[in-house]
C-alpha cells in the first residue's frame, strides 16, 4: 500500500458473554459463601484462602481474583450481610430506608427499622461476630470494626432525626440520645444474648424492638 492511502483504523471490540458474566457472578457468591461459613465454623485467624478455595471448589487464585485476600473477603461479608444481596449497597438505596423516609409516623418508622434489624441479624450477627473476635488479633479487622460501628451510629443519628421531624419524640431526650439507645439495641450483640442465648424466636425479637422503642423514646 502506497505511502498517501490510508488504511481504516482498527477498531479494537470487547467481548461481552452473559454465560460468563453469570459464572463469574456465581463463582463470586460461592467464594463468599465458603467464607462466612468458615469464618463463622473456625475463626478468622484460623481459616486461611486455601480453605475458602477448596470449600468454594475452586484455585486460591480464583478467591483473590473474585474478592480479594482475608481483609477484603471479610468486608465484603459484612457489607453484603447488611445489603442482604450479593454486592454491598449504600445505606439510602436500601428499601427499607427509603420505606422509613416515606412513613409518616414514628411507629410506622420505628416497625419498618425493627423488622429490618430482625431480617438484617439472621444474616449478619454471626458474620459481625466473627469480625469482632478478628479484631481483637488483626489491625485490620480492627479498622474494619470500628468503621462499621461509626457509620452505624452516624446512621443511627440520621434516624434519630427523622423520628424527631413526626413530632412525637420525648421532648427530654436529645436526638444524640435515641441515636445511642438505637445503636446498642440494633446490635449483633444485643440479637446473639437474646436470640441465640436466650432462644427468643426472630418475631418476638421484632417485637420486642417495636414496643421497646415506642416506650422509651416517644412521647
Amino acid at each position: 500500500m502506497g505511502d498517501g492511502v490510508k488504511g481504516r483504523p482498527s477498531v479494537s471490540r470487547r467481548y461481552h458473554s452473559p454465560r460468563r458474566t453469570e459464572q463469574a457472578a456465581r463463582t463470586r457468591h460461592d467464594v463468599l459463601v465458603a467464607a462466612r461459613e468458615l469464618l463463622v465454623e473456625q475463626g478468622y485467624a484460623a481459616t486461611t484462602i486455601a480453605d475458602i478455595a477448596r470449600r468454594a471448589q475452586v484455585a486460591v487464585d480464583t478467591v483473590y481474583a473474585t474478592v480479594g485476600r482475608k481483609p477484603a473477603l471479610l468486608r465484603e461479608l459484612v457489607e453484603t450481610a447488611i445489603s442482604g444481596t450479593d454486592e454491598a449497597t449504600p445505606a439510602e438505596d436500601r428499601a427499607y430506608v427509603i420505606a422509613i423516609r416515606a412513613a409518616e409516623t414514628a411507629r410506622d418508622k420505628i416497625t419498618i427499622y425493627a423488622r429490618a434489624v430482625t431480617d438484617m441479624q439472621q444474616r449478619m450477627a454471626p458474620v459481625f461476630l466473627a469480625l469482632r473476635d478478628a479484631a481483637a488479633t488483626d489491625p485490620a479487622s480492627g479498622a474494619l470494626w470500628t468503621e462499621i460501628s461509626q457509620r452505624r451510629a452516624e446512621n443511627m443519628r440520621l434516624f434519630a432525626a427523622d423520628l424527631r421531624a413526626t413530632g412525637e419524640v420525648r421532648s427530654d431526650l436529645t436526638d444524640a440520645e435515641v441515636a445511642d439507645i438505637v445503636w446498642s439495641m440494633n446490635a449483633a450483640e444485643y440479637w446473639e444474648l437474646l436470640v441465640t442465648q436466650r432462644g427468643w424466636a426472630p418475631a418476638r425479637f421484632t417485637d420486642w424492638l417495636i414496643d421497646s422503642w415506642a416506650r422509651l423514646l416517644l412521647a
